[in-house]
């Protein structure tokens, strides 16, 4: 049986404003023994339900009336309640800016429409199996690392430039701590890709690149210490 650690199952909020989808997910899910599901049928429902059960994963309509799921997600990942949890988005739509701007807003995964119950629980095992994995993982970081004036808490999660805190969501933040912590070396985009996102989980470079770009756009005068080396990957310039 696919089980999380120190708890008997894991907490699925499904949301989606066409009842006869969320009630199917929910169905198949729960057949699963594994999985616990709430529901919303719009935006506004999905915020509540999220910061009050803090579910340990939330598979996301984008499409929706009043509150569609990139303004849901940028405010879950924008909330210290809920921005580790990871997201997985519903669309009908094939469209690459669409999938960018979703990645932007730290979204783990894709699944389109028409929706196979099989396949969504295949991905959510897999986001699940990774994210709880993680702490298992022996990878060269620090728990502290600090350089100049940016200082790097993996204990409390916490950035700080100039002793001024930053938010960061989790993938930008283990993406800026894994290059700190490897500062000097170039890491190529397959490596970043293994080592923040997990082996068993299908994302493309560009998935990088847009991370990348976000953790720049926060460290402010630091920026430039990440450089892009040209068909290799990137590497933090300590020198």
């Amino acid at each position: 049986m696919f089980m999380k650690k120190r708890k008997m199952k894991f907490k699925i909020l499904v949301v989606d404003d066409e009842k006869d989808i969320v009630d199917l997910l929910k169905y198949n899910l729960e057949k699963e023994n594994d999985f616990d599901v709430i529901t919303a049928l719009n935006g506004k429902a999905a915020l509540a339900e999220a910061l009050e059960n803090k579910p340990d994963l939330i598979l996301l309509d984008i499409m929706m009336p009043e509150m569609n799921g990139f303004d849901v997600c940028k405010k879950l990942k924008t909330s210290p309640v809920t921005s580790n949890v990871p997201v997985l988005f519903l669309t009908a739509k094939e469209n690459e800016i669409d999938e960018i701007i979703g990645l932007e807003l730290g979204a783990d995964d894709y699944i389109q429409k028409p929706v196979s119950p099989r396949k969504v629980i295949a991905r959510i095992k897999s986001v699940l199996r990774r994210v709880y994995s993680e702490s298992d993982k022996t990878i060269k970081t620090d728990e502290h690392i600090k350089f100049k004036s940016l200082e790097i808490d993996t204990i409390s999660h916490i950035v700080k430039i100039d002793d001024e805190e930053v938010f960061f969501p989790k993938k930008e933040f283990q993406l800026l701590h894994f290059l700190l912590s490897n500062r000097g070396k170039v890491l190529s985009r397959e490596i970043l890709l293994n080592q923040i996102w997990g082996e068993n989980i299908y994302v493309v470079d560009r998935t990088i690149d847009v991370h990348v770009a976000k953790v720049r756009e926060k460290l402010g005068d630091y920026a430039d210490y990440i450089e892009t080396i040209k068909g290799l990957g990137y590497r933090f310039n300590a020198d």
